[in-house]
């Protein structure tokens, strides 16, 4: 790999600085930066060196993305190819589901990617590699039918109005990804929602139906699919939303390797569980439910984008709630609030998308009162023990 190592050398020398080139040094560093661990040393004074940087969190997302994503590709086929043919194979479905989302990953990529080259390099600061994530989010929650122009759009008012105006990297308040799907959602409501948008050209053959579960309890019908569908995830959907087995596996990843709060986790999940129990309680006093209420609460765990939104987005470091305590009440907020939009209002069934850019915003209100209140706490133990030693002397 020595000589890779001499060309891009060679290749960075009209970009060093006080060159001609020096302006767009940033997109060459962040290319050598992707290939090789910088080779810059501190010079003095004491540092915490540690082997985890950004690159090695993003990549480890990505990594637990990849099972959800894999999965995905062959449910987006196999959902259109089964209700037009008797038998199909995996090579058949997993080509027709890579198919229609490499194309959105590489919309998703150069879109995005050129947008932070050219703020990189505006602002003459490096490329960070916040968006090798987020760039692979945004597709994977998206309709599988999506124009790649919506894609494109939907990339450009995410990092431009979401992150970049903010100030790039660590200084978004909302998750860039979801700030995408809800461009796309309340911008061109007919491509995402819907029973035609979740499988593979429902719309152009007679006989494919692609409603989602939520959907379905929504209009007030009943659900065919059993639970066992639902968890491993062959079901109409977004990409990567379907297979809570997957979503699980990357969620172990994440926490394992400490990326991901599972304190977050298991409160969101412990949030929704609860309000899916207090709707499903409402028959036992009287109350008259609908689809959506009486649906049995562990099965609201693993429809819709739930599981994906609590284990990859409301644990994005960022734009969640920063203090142990506050992790707890921010991540049983989402899944509570998840459940609550999902049921009151049937326009949104999807409500995990909502309720997670709802608590993004709160997460610094709830991060200020747990060190108030973590504040205020100790002084009254000081105050407590001054008195108790006046009272020794």
């Amino acid at each position: 790999m020595e000589w890779i190592r001499q060309k891009l050398d060679k290749f960075k020398e009209p970009f060093n600085k006080g060159n001609k080139l020096e302006k767009y040094a940033p997109a060459i560093n962040a290319l050598d930066t992707f290939l090789y661990t910088p080779n810059h040393t501190t010079q003095k004074g004491a540092h915490v060196r540690d082997a985890v940087d950004l690159k090695r969190t993003m990549i480890t997302v990505v990594l637990a993305l990849v099972p959800a994503l894999i999965f995905g590709m062959w449910n987006g086929g196999y959902q259109y190819l089964s209700q037009i043919q008797t038998e199909v194979t995996f090579w058949e479905a997993f080509g027709h589901g890579a198919l229609k989302i490499l194309p959105m990953i590489a919309v998703s990529y150069g879109v995005g990617l050129g947008i932070e080259f050219a703020f990189a390099i505006f602002r003459g600061h490096e490329v960070n590699e916040g968006y090798l994530v987020t760039g692979l989010l945004i597709p994977m929650i998206m309709p599988i039918d999506i124009p790649l122009w919506m894609v494109a759009l939907s990339v450009v008012f995410a990092v431009v109005i979401g992150k970049e105006a903010f100030g790039g990297t660590g200084m978004n308040i909302l998750n860039p990804a979801l700030t995408a799907r809800a461009f796309a959602f309340f911008a061109y409501p007919t491509y995402m929602s819907g029973n035609q948008v979740w499988v593979s050209e429902a719309s152009k053959v007679d006989g494919v139906s692609g409603e989602t579960i939520l959907g379905s309890l929504a209009a007030g019908n009943p659900v065919d699919y059993s639970a066992m569908d639902m968890f491993s995830g062959i079901i109409p959907g977004s990409f990567a939303e379907t297979s809570t087995i997957c979503i699980l596996a990357g969620a172990l990843l994440l926490v394992l390797t400490k990326v991901g709060s599972w304190r977050i986790i298991l409160s969101a999940f412990i949030g929704a569980s609860i309000m899916a129990l207090i709707f499903n309680a409402l028959p036992s006093m009287g109350i008259e439910g609908n689809e959506l209420t009486n649906f049995p609460w562990y099965q609201h765990l693993i429809i819709g984008g739930l599981s994906f939104g609590i284990v990859f987005m409301a644990t994005d470091p960022v734009s969640a709630a920063q203090t142990m305590k506050g992790k707890w009440i921010y991540g049983f907020l989402i899944g509570f609030f998840a459940v609550m939009i999902r049921v009151f209002n049937p326009a949104y069934p999807e409500g995990i998308m909502l309720a997670i850019l709802l608590m993004n915003v709160f997460a610094p209100v709830i991060d200020h009162y747990v060190i108030d209140g973590n504040i205020k706490r100790r002084k009254k133990r000081v105050s407590s023990a001054t008195a108790q030693i006046k009272t020794a002397v």
